[in-house]
């Protein structure tokens, strides 16, 4: 009986290996074969996962045998919401993760302008005010004081707020008279004039003056992230609203063969860009199944941090603020509608649990007009849930996207936003996965760190990274490591139409791998976050590896 193509990969039949690893413990992610001690690959596929034995009996004269000397492997990692090109900007931006004091902010921006000639635009991101001793929104005095000549438009955290100084103020021509934009809220002393914050749509009255960067800075940033993340073990990641240029930039490079990472693209959702890839068509593996053009970002609302995500009841502690709808509904149900029809995935961010209601409602609708099997539409963050809300996104073929570090970054304020009862429905997601839902996993870096080792640390913990608080914050809502493991590999394959070549090392499926020093498995779990990745593989390909 003749062999399947699958089968006779599996068997050894045909062509030799071109890359054989043994000596491992490898988590395969596959329930047929959980665990093998060797695999092979073949022309960037696996071709064989089990013993060392079965792997060997594939071995030619030219195959290159590697033994890693009983450490662990697991499939290529995915982080199913980044900001890729965001990522490679800000390691050439002042970087304000971390900083305790609004003192310090200002002390590392009044650092940067002393290294630029006056009049030189400063940006950055990173500040949180949850994290100073005063929780309160900054005002651009200090700032101002500290850099009088150089305009400043720094990103919070989550990027759904900035810091600005009275020099960007003035180039953008924002005064006291300025009226709060659709979706925007410009924060203001009791006078009305402007404070220094601006929160979402209110920010692209500042970050419309800043001088766009060249194509050439667009390759060097978008060179410098697939490094960064490559160093991480991440060997795809799904890149959260990219314009038009920047996506002709990332196919330059895939092109060129210079991307050593696989990019699901969620095209932005102005008209102009849904115009230009309606008309193209979804794209799939394009360039060695390098890039992948078959999905929609929108937003819904802002972010708990900036009390901008959409409530269904004001804030705890703002009464009379409901947050920010950014995106009115009407317009995510016909593009929802236009998807469909188009063959494209839409991908919706929704923090607040009105924001979450509001786009189940949509696609609902959507989905009532044009009537889809497998859509697999997702809702980003899905943070904040009405508990009405959970059972919904199984009953609609919803998917959500969550990133497990926003948990572990808001549970410190999140309460104090929200109150008891409502935090409950938050960042739910052993409730959810109890429905029947998949949940993939990411980072929504830049806002956190690309160390995916804090992703799962935090979902299978619960844990900051000095793992506090003792026993996890609401553990109830804790992930297995198992699932933990499967919401960074398989489910975000299956959340971009990935997972018959992504996501498991399975015979005939692509040969991303990582090489790790620990068992993530395990070990305590306290030692997750301290992994370290020894190689990373792309296609059988190293593309990383730890001197």
């Amino acid at each position: 009986m003749a062999l399947s193509p699958r089968t006779a990969r599996a068997q050894g039949v045909g062509a030799p290996a071109d890359l054989i690893v043994t000596n491992a413990r490898i988590h395969t992610v596959d329930d047929s074969r959980p665990m093998a001690e060797a695999l092979a690959v073949r022309a960037g596929r696996v071709l064989f996962v089990g013993s060392a034995r079965g792997a060997l009996a594939t071995r030619g004269p030219q195959t290159r045998v590697v033994d890693v000397a009983g450490a662990a492997i697991i499939p290529g990692l995915a982080d199913a919401h980044v900001h890729l090109l965001g990522l490679g900007l800000a390691l050439r931006t002042v970087n304000l993760d971390g900083t305790k004091t609004y003192e310090e902010v200002v002390a590392r921006i009044a650092a940067k302008s002393r290294e630029l000639p006056a009049g030189t635009w400063i940006t950055g991101r990173g500040w949180d005010q949850n994290d100073w001793p005063d929780t309160r929104m900054p005002t651009h005095d200090a700032l101002t004081r500290a850099v009088p000549n150089h305009p400043v438009f720094v990103e919070r955290v989550d990027g759904h707020a900035a810091l600005v100084n009275v020099a960007a103020l003035r180039v953008a021509g924002v005064s006291g008279q300025t009226q709060d934009p659709d979706g925007g809220r410009i924060e203001r002393r009791g006078e009305g004039e402007p404070s220094g914050v601006l929160v979402d749509n209110a920010m692209g009255l500042v970050e419309g003056k800043i001088p766009p960067p060249t194509r050439d800075d667009l390759r060097s940033a978008a060179l410098a992230a697939v490094r960064e993340v490559n160093r991480y073990g991440l060997t795809s990641v799904h890149d959260a609203g990219v314009d038009a240029q920047i996506i002709d930039v990332y196919e330059d490079l895939a092109r060129a063969g210079q991307y050593s990472l696989r990019n699901y693209i969620m095209i932005a959702s102005d008209d102009s860009t849904l115009a230009r890839y309606f008309r193209r068509g979804p794209q799939s593996a394009l360039y060695d199944s390098r890039i992948w053009i078959r999905s929609i970002k929108m937003v819904v609302d802002g972010a708990l941090g900036s009390r901008g995500a959409a409530l269904l009841d004001p804030y705890s502690d703002a009464p009379g603020n409901f947050g920010l709808i950014t995106t009115p509904v009407a317009r995510i149900r016909d593009v929802a509608v236009r998807a469909l029809r188009g063959g494209f995935q839409l991908n919706v961010h929704a923090i607040g649990d009105r924001g979450n209601r509001e786009v189940l409602n949509a696609f609902e609708a959507a989905l009532k007009q044009v009537p889809t099997p497998d859509h697999r539409f997702r809702v980003e963050h899905a943070q904040i849930l009405h508990h009405d809300d959970i059972p919904r996104f199984a009953q609609l073929d919803v998917i959500p996207s969550m990133q497990a570090t926003h948990q572990t970054s808001d549970m410190y304020w999140a309460p104090n936003r929200l109150g008891y009862a409502r935090t409950l429905g938050t960042y739910a997601w052993r409730s959810l996965l109890n429905t029947g839902v998949v949940i993939p996993n990411g980072t929504d870096f830049p806002v956190e760190a690309v160390n995916p080792f804090f992703t799962f640390h935090s979902s299978v913990t619960r844990q900051d990274s000095d793992n506090w608080p003792a026993g996890g914050w609401f553990p109830n809502e804790r992930m297995t490591r198992e699932e933990a493991l499967k919401s960074m590999t398989l489910w975000p394959a299956y959340a971009a139409f990935q997972d018959r070549d992504m996501g498991s090392l399975t015979p005939g499926k692509l040969a991303d791998f990582v090489i790790l020093d620990r068992d993530i498995m395990t070990v305590a779990p306290e030692a997750i976050v301290g992994t370290q990745v020894l190689a990373t593989y792309i296609g059988g390909k190293a593309v990383y590896e730890r001197k």
